[in-house]
């Protein structure tokens, strides 16, 4: 029988580590040299790479746009028009997460596409996006585990008429994997039943290399770091130590600005957060971004070098997404009930949604566009459930039902045996997930789907 021990069984495990990289001095540019333009074609193919740098050997690897953990950056007020190609053996199609745009490139193979066959292409043409930190990700219900294990994961960056003013525009892309003594992937499982509760990883790795990264800035620096969990299965708290942060965007949506609450945040699989974060102002000090993993494993290493910097200016709120609704009229929404629950006996060999595990053939809801809708999840399970909304964003509901959390999200993670409720207006039409973003459960059948017409 799975137990929340047992699926959570990699945090008890301490993870692997090795040797840090020096200090390194950002490169000139908004990203550090890290974020770069999104190129005409974004191409998926097979790659080696030594993970560890003790390994043995170099592991197969897929990489998007020639390196693992890519972040690339659209433009403000620019279309979004790449070529994706697929120089891989598996078929695959890319989802990109948080991005509002027209269901036919909303990248879910057999349901809104064809998957694309080695050698195959698809292109996505939308009119320009609204801002935000996106995650792009395999979407191939029942084979999306093992390419996202592989690495085939970046960011979508989209850049707003006037960004905040920081020294650094840093991605963190967070991803774990698991690795045998050699420093190769262990092997994957014949089939996702046997692995439901979703792949571990025991070392992890920030925009495809090692952690910690390692950074040097004058005193008194102002950040905007984008993080997102790339992890097939792996939850975890982010920690700031000696960092002054503030949350600006959840989910690539602008947010009123605040302060985690004891300088940490929950970052569940596919979550993304926008930070503005202020080094300290002596020379020589240390600060880090911290995965509170056993005793706490850095993920980013800042180091002040250098002359002080004047005092930042004060930290303002993004300019709000003005195509979002303000208000959700929950009295004349539309409800439905979304029971969690796994199958088997004594053991999960998958995953339902109100008895089914993803059909394709058969909405669970059907609405009208525009209309409101409040989502009951039901978590009937002893694991949390992480969950992506495609298509939309929504509100948090409180627990009584009478106003909501003051951000929007597409993903949300509904505690084990618990419930939440979720609030959005229908307003784009399609097919549209409501799926797992625990890959193994995704491909074992945690997804169903909403008909907006």
């Amino acid at each position: 029988m799975i137990t929340r021990r047992a699926a959570t069984a990699g945090l008890a495990t301490a993870l692997l580590g090795f040797p840090r990289p020096g200090w390194t001095q950002p490169k000139s540019g908004d990203g550090g040299g890290l974020i770069q333009d999104l190129p005409a074609e974004l191409t998926a193919r097979p790659s080696l790479k030594r993970l560890r740098a003790d390994a043995a050997q170099e592991t197969e690897v897929l990489t998007l746009g020639e390196r693992l953990g890519p972040a690339f950056r659209l433009r403000a007020g620019a279309p979004l028009e790449f070529t994706f190609r697929n120089e891989t053996s598996l078929p695959l199609s890319l989802h990109i997460q948080g991005l509002r745009g027209a269901n036919a490139h909303d990248g879910v193979a057999r349901v809104t596409q064809a998957p694309v066959p080695q050698g195959g292409t698809f292109t996505y043409r939308e009119p320009p996006p609204a801002p935000g930190t996106f995650l792009i990700r395999p979407s191939i219900p029942g084979g999306s585990a093992e390419p996202l294990e592989r690495g085939l994961s970046a960011l979508l960056i989209v850049e707003e008429a006037n960004p905040p003013p920081v020294d650094l525009d840093l991605p963190i892309l967070i991803d774990d994997w698991r690795l045998g003594d050699d420093g190769r992937l262990a092997p994957f499982s014949k089939s996702a039943d046997d692995n439901p509760a979703g792949r571990l990883g025991n070392f992890l790795t920030v925009n495809g290399d090692a952690v910690p990264q390692k950074l040097s800035l004058r005193p008194g620096s102002r950040l905007r770091l984008r993080l997102a969990n790339a992890c097939n299965a792996r939850a975890m708290r982010l920690r700031f130590d000696n960092l002054r942060a503030t949350v600006i965007a959840v989910d690539g949506q602008p947010t009123d600005t605040f302060e985690p609450l004891r300088s940490s945040l929950p970052i569940a699989p596919g979550s993304r957060y926008d930070l503005l974060v202020d080094l300290p102002v002596e020379a020589d000090a240390r600060s880090a971004v911290v995965a509170a993993l056993g005793d706490g494993i850095p993920l980013v290493e800042f180091h002040t070098a250098g002359n002080g910097k004047t005092e930042p200016p004060p930290i303002a709120s993004l300019a709000p997404n003005d195509k979002l609704p303000k208000a959700i009229a929950l009295e004349k929404a539309v409800r439905k009930d979304l029971v969690i629950q796994t199958t088997g006996d004594k053991t999960v060999s998958g995953w339902t949604i109100n008895g089914v595990a993803g059909d394709a053939n058969a909405p669970v809801l059907k609405v009208k566009r525009g209309s409101p809708v409040v989502l009951t999840l039901i978590n009937k399970t002893p694991v949390a459930q992480p969950l992506h909304l495609h298509g939309h964003v929504f509100r948090l509901l409180h627990a009584l039902d009478d106003g909501w959390q003051p951000y929007f999200l597409d993903t949300i993670q509904v505690p084990e045996n618990k419930t939440s409720r979720i609030a959005f207006i229908a307003d784009n039409p399609g097919k549209w997930l409501l799926a797992s973003t625990v890959m193994e459960r995704f491909d074992s059948g945690l997804w169903t789907w909403i008909e907006v017409s």
